[in-house]
């Protein structure tokens, strides 16, 4: 019985792998604790406030939700809570890259002059920390791809740009656009990298030009909407807030410590001063997030059976590196494993989930944590090791006996 079990849930996993158009089944609860176990300890000594833990391999899922979204008020972190996910944007704005290229609207090697103007002309910086600084003409030609995989030689952010709101951004993303394309470049665009939310702007802004919407509204008609992330936006509401997340600061060997706010991403979250960041800028929740990070994990097809993009895109421009050989592995906002499969992203925060498209694995850790040290790290990483290779097939006899 337990084989026949163990087939059915198998049969079905292939199937939905398989065939495009198949919408997924619900995931079956795998009965397993190794995050929640891992987790647990940290949590009772309040040195980890709260953490989502969400493990998936090939159909079979475990959810850990462990400690508090807010400590003194003693309220669980659920996974409706919202939270700042911060990078974990930059995602979101390659699958709107994506499906322009996929569209034929766009090609990634197209320089992003075509689109955005002012960065016709480009200067680079000799780095020099004097009082005289020299700047040179740029040679190479600046293109779309480069901004998105962090090889446009831009700074991580823009000059002050706390006082600008930081990633709850006081500016619409065609002014952040104009204002980096004012400042000179740290070197010759595709020759070296810099981990930078403003190229991955820019990017976003040339989908604004390209489409004639906000880059928001085309997030929000495209991806949002389609795979059902109604608790996904730029501007959380007052109720969105009432439930959100809270921010801590970890302490060595000691609970961590309540903050009101990142200046990186600062107070107000939302009100009409507030503009999208595509580098940094979407709150979600964990629920959501899933939605998003299992479209990808099944190469672009929704478990609703909503399609989002062709698998080859997923494959070629997503889960592939589109940086020259030799500068690591980023494609359009995420990074990538090589040919093992693995792509994805994490937060400034904590917060990471990481999809293996040829064995439709997951692995998603939330938490809003600033700072050092996170001892936790190094056990959670056991305890999917541990998930993985119960759930693997061949020792199905032993995992479905632990199934209800």
């Amino acid at each position: 019985m337990k084989r026949i079990m163990l087939a059915a849930v198998c049969i079905a996993a292939l199937v939905g792998c398989t065939t495009g158009s198949v919408q997924r089944s619900s995931a079956v609860a795998s009965n397993t604790t190794y995050a929640r176990d891992a987790l647990k300890p940290f949590a009772d000594k309040g040195w980890l406030p709260g953490a989502i833990s969400v493990l998936y391999n090939n159909g079979v899922e475990e959810i850990a939700c462990v400690g508090y979204a807010d400590v003194a008020a003693k309220r669980p972190i659920t996974l409706d809570d919202h939270f700042m996910q911060c990078s974990q944007t930059k995602g979101f704005c390659g699958v709107t890259v994506a499906k322009l290229v996929e569209e034929g609207k766009v090609s990634l090697d197209d320089p992003i002059s075509k689109y955005l103007p002012e960065f016709e002309t480009l200067w680079i910086t000799d780095g020099s920390t004097t009082d005289v600084r020299k700047v040179t003409k740029a040679k190479n030609v600046l293109t779309l791809r480069m901004c998105m995989n962090h090889t446009g030689g831009f700074p991580f952010e823009l000059p002050n740009y706390c006082s600008m709101g930081g990633w709850s951004r006081r500016m619409p993303l065609r002014s952040v656009a104009v204002i980096a394309a004012a400042q000179p470049l740290l070197f010759e665009p595709g020759t070296s990298t810099q981990y930078s939310n403003v190229g991955i702007d820019i990017g976003a802004a040339v989908v604004e030009a390209v489409t004639g919407m906000r880059w928001e509204a085309y997030l929000k008609k495209t991806v949002l909407d389609p795979l059902g992330m109604t608790s996904s936006g730029f501007v959380p509401s007052e109720e969105w807030l009432k439930t959100k997340i809270e921010m801590y600061n970890c302490q060595t060997n000691a609970p961590a410590v309540w903050r009101e706010f990142n200046p990186a991403m600062a107070r107000p979250y939302g009100d009409d001063r507030v503009f999208a960041s595509a580098g940094a800028g979407l709150w979600t929740t964990a629920r959501d997030q899933l939605k998003f990070y299992k479209m990808l994990m099944n190469l672009g097809l929704g478990e609703n059976g909503v399609r989002i993009l062709k698998e080859e895109t997923v494959k070629d421009i997503l889960a592939t590196s589109t940086r020259p050989k030799g500068l690591g592995g980023y494609s359009l906002g995420l990074h990538t494993g090589g040919d093992n499969g693995w792509f994805g992203h994490g937060g400034a925060w904590g917060t990471n989930c990481q999809v293996n498209w040829k064995e439709r694995k997951l692995k998603l850790c939330v938490v809003q944590l600033c700072g050092q040290p996170r001892p936790w790290g190094a056990e959670l990483a056991k305890a999917e090791e541990q998930f993985f290779k119960s759930t693997a097939a061949g020792e199905g006899d032993e995992y479905v006996g632990r199934m209800k």
